[in-house]
């Protein structure tokens, strides 16, 4: 028997190992099957090779839990070790100390693992004891016995065992008996073995018998040696991808589409994406994409290999130049990884623009379950914006599809301002905002349809990419003022007419919390609605941004602002305006001269203030000043008063308000109720 220490410059390696790693611990299973695949899969390159001409034998790894002894058994018809290999690969371990290791590598467990080729360490994780029992493939080899309890002392003797390969015997300390369930073995081989290229065996297959699973006479083989990804595009049909989508993904639906990754330079990849249905809506779940290394699961947390815009997608990836033990640090910061990252987003867009030049109309088909993830692309990733220039489509509100460019072409004439800047016209609720869609569209403008989640940003992103181009919400402006021309008309009152006007419409809006009503006019023609209720864009952009963004909070404390536009040119109106100004005029006119006067007035004290010196003076004149205003002030309120008295007595003015907040989705609860009962009353 030989014993000795191990090959450390600390004696607290076992007790950082448990401490350190103790998050990760069920990560042993991964690393020790892993190593027994690798032992196994080394011994087929050497017969492959002529180096080994023995009997291969079964080629298979075996995981046996045996609760009565507390022992976890990995064992392995691998290449197997003998004295001089566990020398070299178990019992020298080069640690710099532990202070500094602790302190290097703080942010990960599966980094130290993975610095420090400690994969068959991490046993000591759930383990007391940890035996190796060993046969080399070598000619003559002496089968050897390595056992240690956790300190750095171990025992190694030669032993006499009957078949090549290794067995790792772990008895498990009493902190993880949990490892000694054979539910909790089988969940795990799934999680991290269930792709692995040899065939790992574990308990045996169960059956539902006189009322309770039980276990049966075949071996239960918890994965699939040859996963989809590993084999070639050529050789597989949809229905193989289908089900290999269901066996990842149980109970979804069919996805849209799927890629098959398949690159050898400058870095090794291989892998199924899958496109599934979102809905339009952002649902970016965790676990959808999972990393493989060599068919050894790494992890679900992708966030760097993979862009972000596609965490929307589903799958797997596998690629062994990205380390088994792998800390998010190390993706964020490998170059290696960087160049993997744009290699999947090209091939996504390379994928997507085959499938518009090939058959748009499928593409289309498609394109309510796909733009939130190509929009959200674009939004995120400069690269794949340019790339998705091309085969990004436009949708009005009667279900046409456009490219930016062909959307360009198609309103360029029609809907260039003033400014020549472009002006895009949509709407985000094609149903509630129906009328000023349909007046949009009698002066001939084409309305866009922007409703998800997504699309504010999209609407700025564009704004700041194309060239001299604006969008504005179909609400936001009367269809004769959405897009100013040269040729814009005045409203055609007179300032009497406008005051009156104003005054009995401001009267009778309604008083809604944290809502602002300002009166406005437009001559949009005899045929157009009499009032429309208008909320301009960026203000409204303001408030919505600021729902999302702090910093922007100012924004959302303000109130919501509206427009009332009254259109002159309605024959209802019309007859308003001329009612109003025969009922009011001979009150009003007086009041107004008499209140130019009085600003007249205040005005020319003003100037003497300016003049004055002495302070008596100009405190004398301030209260001149003070009553006049006063005066004016009192003036204004008969002005008011005299507008709103009349106002109330005409029912059609109400009527005209309420139908333009009805049409804008302002008129709810009791205001309703009246609306209803002052129209069966008109009628």
């Amino acid at each position: 028997m030989t014993k000795g220490t191990i090959g450390v410059t600390t004696e607290n390696i076992f007790p950082v190992i448990k401490k350190f790693l103790y998050s990760d611990h069920e990560i042993f299973l991964r690393e020790l099957v892993s190593n027994a695949i690798d032992a196994t899969q080394k011994l087929k390159t050497l017969a492959s090779f002529g180096e080994f001409k023995g009997e291969l034998g079964k080629m298979e790894v075996r995981v046996k839990v045996d609760k009565e002894a507390g022992t976890l058994t990995i064992s392995d018809h691998g290449i197997g070790m003998d004295a001089d290999d566990i020398e070299k690969y178990i019992n020298q371990i080069a640690f710099s100390g532990a202070e500094e290791f602790l302190e290097k590598y703080k942010d990960t467990a599966n980094s130290i693992i993975g610095h420090f080729g400690l994969g068959f360490y991490s046993a000591f994780m759930v383990s007391k004891k940890v035996v190796i029992r060993s046969l080399s493939y070598k000619k003559g080899a002496q089968a050897v016995e390595w056992s240690c309890d956790g300190s750095p002392e171990f025992e190694m003797q030669p032993i006499e065992k009957d078949e090549r390969g290794t067995d790792i015997i772990l008895y498990i300390d009493d902190d993880n008996k949990e490892f000694l369930e054979q539910t909790r073995i089988d969940a795990l081989l799934k999680k991290y073995c269930r792709f692995l290229p040899v065939p790992v065996i574990s308990g045996k297959v169960q059956e539902w018998k006189d009322g309770k699973y039980v276990d049966t006479d075949k071996d239960n083989v918890v994965n699939a040696t040859e996963p989809l990804w590993t084999r070639k595009p050529s050789e597989l049909t949809d229905k193989d991808y289908l089900e290999f989508y269901h066996e990842l993904r149980p109970g979804e639906e069919d996805p849209m589409f799927w890629i098959h990754l398949n690159v050898d330079y400058p870095f090794n990849l291989t892998g199924i994406l899958y496109f599934p249905k979102i809905h339009n809506n952002i649902d970016i779940r965790q676990n959808r994409i999972q990393l493989y290394c060599n068919q050894v699961y790494v992890t679900d947390q992708v966030e760097g290999v993979v862009p972000e815009f596609m965490m929307l997608m589903q799958g797997v990836i596998d690629s062994p130049d990205i380390p088994l033990n792998v800390s998010r640090s190390y993706l964020q910061a490998d170059q290696q990884v960087k160049k993997i990252s744009s290699y999947i987003s090209k091939k996504v867009a390379e994928k997507l623009d085959k499938m518009f030049r090939e058959d748009r109309k499928s593409f289309e088909s498609k394109w309510q379950d796909i733009e939130v993830f190509i929009k959200y692309g674009m939004l995120t990733d400069p690269k794949f914006y340019e790339a998705a220039r091309k085969f990004f489509l436009l949708r009005d509100v009667n279900d046409n599809y456009y490219t930016l460019e062909e959307y360009r072409t198609l309103v360029e004439a029609n809907q260039t301002d003033r400014e020549q800047t472009v002006v895009y016209v949509y709407s985000n609720d094609a149903s509630t905002q129906y009328a000023y869609i349909r007046g949009a569209e009698e002066k001939g403008y084409n309305v866009l349809l922007l409703d998800g989640q997504l699309d504010q940003h999209l609407i700025s992103m564009l704004e700041s990419k194309l060239e001299k181009t604006r969008f504005i919400r179909v609400d936001s402006e009367t269809a004769d003022r959405l897009i100013p021309k040269s040729d814009d008309r005045d409203a055609g009152i007179s300032s009497l007419e406008a005051e009156i006007l104003t005054g009995m419409f401001s009267s009778q809006l309604p008083q809604i919390k944290d809502t602002n009503f300002i009166v406005e006019y437009s001559a949009a023609g005899a045929q157009a609605a009499p009032a429309t209720v208008t909320q301009d864009e960026m203000m409204r952009r303001m408030k919505e941004m600021s729902a999302m963004q702090p910093a922007m909070s100012f924004y959302g404390n303000m109130p919501t602002m509206y427009a009332m536009v009254i259109n002159t040119e309605q024959p209802v109106v019309k007859k308003i305006i001329e009612a109003g100004k025969e009922a009011l005029e001979s009150d009003l006119v007086p009041l107004r001269e008499s209140v130019d006067a009085l600003n007249k007035e205040i005005e020319d004290l003003r100037k003497q203030m300016a003049e004055k010196k002495e302070e008596a003076e100009k405190s004398e004149l301030q209260s001149q000043v003070d009553a006049k205003e006063k005066e004016v002030s009192g003036k204004r309120k008969e002005q008011e008063k005299a507008i709103k008295d009349y106002a109330e007595t005409q029912p059609k003015l109400k009527q005209i308000i309420d139908l333009a907040l009805l049409q804008s989705g302002l008129l709810k609860g009791e205001s309703l109720s009246e609306f209803i009962k002052r129209s069966i009353d008109l009628l």
